[in-house]
């Protein structure tokens, strides 16, 4: 018997719901068995489908959340010393992420990933400006601005791993 798609394809498998003659190429793998490309009915998870209009929705959440963040970390900045810095950073992650992820719909996937990690380097962009701004900081602490690094990194997991 002849594949149906590739008609040059000799086969013996047969589509589980329709029957078509399907080739190796054709297969789609199913919970069900093996079934032709029409009948496994293949989409995207609708956790993941996403338009221009979510992804703009997520980015303004990722932006929105990262100025408020920033702001609230420049005015706490001095009690957040090394291990309070760290659990700040863990906190700001999540609050990111989850503010994504509520102004998408609860949507996930790799481009709502980089618009919250995008939201974290804003956050401490608008930290690291404002201290600049109102004296807290001279451009000489920005070079030992090593939980501030830390703080980013780990919100940035955390923020990612949100809307995995």
């Amino acid at each position: 018997m002849q594949c149906a798609t590739h008609p040059d394809v000799e086969t013996e498998l047969t589509c589980s719901r329709c029957g078509k003659a399907i080739c190796p190429r054709c297969l789609v793998h199913t919970p069900v068995g093996a079934r032709c490309s029409t009948c496994a009915n293949v989409r995207r998870i609708p956790t993941y489908k996403m338009s221009s209009d979510v992804l703009l929705r997520g980015a303004g959440a990722a932006i929105g959340a990262g100025v408020v963040i920033g702001i609230v970390w420049a005015l706490f900045n001095p009690i957040t010393a090394f291990f309070y810095g760290i659990l700040a950073g863990l906190a700001f992650g999540y609050a990111i992420g989850e503010l994504v992820s509520i102004g998408t719909n609860r949507r996930a996937g790799p481009p709502l990933q980089a618009a919250a990690v995008g939201g974290v380097v804003l956050a401490y962009v608008v930290r690291t400006a404002l201290l600049l701004a109102i004296g807290g900081w001279g451009f000489g602490d920005l070079r030992v601005d090593l939980v501030g690094l830390i703080v980013v990194t780990l919100a940035s997991f955390i923020a990612a791993g949100r809307l995995r």
